[in-house]
């Protein structure tokens, strides 16, 4: 594991990338000596050539339902993973991101396996391809089986970054136009939500390298600063610089920048 993240720390872009990523993730899995469960890591990882066949895999099995045999979903989610290979990348950076930020996370392989924050963000991506592609129905279709199956919902034409975390999950609620750059880690109950009935860009964006806390409620078309944080139930109506830290509710800076200081009387 050393090894690959020295040599991959952050960028799925580099050359060899995908490959050495799979060959870690698959020498894992394929390592477990308990008999009960061996069969479960062969089906997703050891028995499949590549990370793109076991991410299909994965997804159409988590998805199939009577409307959609599995069979349907496997053509569909790896027709989707040839047009667009940048998806199969997301997803291994995403895998990555997890196990250097969460400490529950012992290697590559648990995250793909069992972790429903994971499995929900890849399903988005399928459906905000299939979005783009205007097939915005069977998009709807995708949206509303993360949402049944995972308690996530996160609309397929949100735009989503690569290395994202999200952690636990079960509530989160992403809107229509929200943009959630790079780096960013979400944790169970946030809700990135617009304020009424107002069209275009109505949605808040997340910059690059935000952490955003537990249950917190982040409202209307603002902007989180790039690595900036908002604390758990919070409730953020306005912006928040860059680098800094916002609690409460309505949530006030605690933290600007570098600097510890106190700003109990800015609200935002």
């Amino acid at each position: 594991m050393a090894t690959f993240l020295d040599r991959f720390p952050h960028s799925s872009s580099e050359p060899g990338f995908l490959e050495e990523f799979w060959t870690t993730m698959r020498a894992q899995a394929c390592g477990c000596s308990d008999a009960l469960i061996q069969g479960l890591f062969a089906v997703n990882i050891c028995n499949h050539a590549d990370f793109a066949s076991a991410l299909t895999s994965l997804i159409s099995a988590k998805l199939t339902d009577r409307a959609m045999s599995e069979a349907a979903l496997m053509h569909l989610v790896a027709s989707t993973l040839e047009a667009s290979p940048d998806i199969v990348r997301a997803a291994a950076s995403d895998i990555v991101a997890t196990f250097q930020r969460d400490p529950a996370c012992p290697d590559l392989a648990t995250p793909f396996l069992f972790f429903k924050g994971f499995h929900a963000l890849q399903s988005y991506r399928i459906a905000h391809h299939l979005w783009l592609a205007g097939r915005r129905p069977l998009a709807y279709h995708f949206q509303s089986r993360v949402n049944e199956k995972f308690g996530i919902d996160i609309h397929p034409a949100a735009r989503i970054g690569q290395r994202i975390t999200i952690d636990h999950g079960t509530g989160i609620v992403i809107g229509e136009t929200t943009i959630i750059e790079d780096d960013v880690s979400l944790f169970q109950g946030v809700t990135l939500g617009g304020t009424g009935k107002n069209s275009g860009q109505r949605h808040p964006v997340i910059r690059q390298g935000c952490m955003i806390g537990a249950g917190a409620k982040i409202l209307g078309h603002l902007e989180i600063g790039a690595h900036a944080r908002v604390g758990a139930a919070s409730v953020v109506l306005g912006n928040v610089p860059p680098r800094s830290t916002a609690v409460g509710n309505p949530a006030r800076i605690v933290r600007f920048g570098d600097m510890d200081q106190d700003f109990t009387n800015y609200q935002i």
